[in-house]
């Protein structure tokens, strides 16, 4: 499931951003007229962070399409959007593991506590058991993978400090 992002330039907004979702996949973003390429797409993608965080604080954040949602941009980021899984979802039998991944299925396990987490730390278990389907194991390689996510340190130690990552691996 993909966001599509439409983008509004007025010459009018000087220094304001704003974004909303106009439709359940499409989010709408207005900008200011003159930005770079990579100018806008750091505002789109913070956007999209606080929009959907904001949704997640209605509620929404448990819902399936949230998560389906996040898994594709986040595969597009960091993957290309080459990585195929076959199903993503919140399981509520994973209490003190954050995340699994089962190469063979393809199907990807996270936990309930995790929706209740900041995004950035929902986003670092999606990379990291999409790290999986390129390398089924905590290597070298994986870990190179896994920190392309810029947050991924900062995830990690809060995963630790809730008792969901085990330290001294990587």
């Amino acid at each position: 499931m993909d966001v599509e992002v439409k983008i509004y330039r007025s010459r009018q907004r000087k220094k304001t951003v704003a974004a909303r979702f106009t439709g359940a996949n499409e989010l709408t973003v207005y900008l200011p007229d003159g930005l770079t390429q990579d100018e806008e797409q750091k505002w789109i993608d913070r956007m999209l962070s606080k929009v959907e965080e904001r949704e997640q604080s209605k509620g929404a954040r448990s819902e399936l399409s949230f998560l389906l949602r996040r898994t594709e941009m986040l595969n597009k980021r960091y993957f290309d959007g080459a990585l195929k899984y076959e199903s993503i979802r919140y399981v509520s039998n994973q209490t003190t593991c954050a995340g699994s991944c089962s190469v063979s299925t393809r199907r990807i396990r996270i936990s309930e506590r995790i929706a209740r987490m900041p995004v950035w730390v929902l986003d670092y278990v999606i990379v990291h058991e999409l790290s999986h389907l390129l390398y089924p194991d905590h290597s070298f390689a994986f870990w190179q993978c896994v920190s392309r996510y810029p947050l991924a340190e900062r995830a990690r130690g809060y995963l630790m400090a809730c008792n969901m990552e085990p330290e001294g691996v990587a």
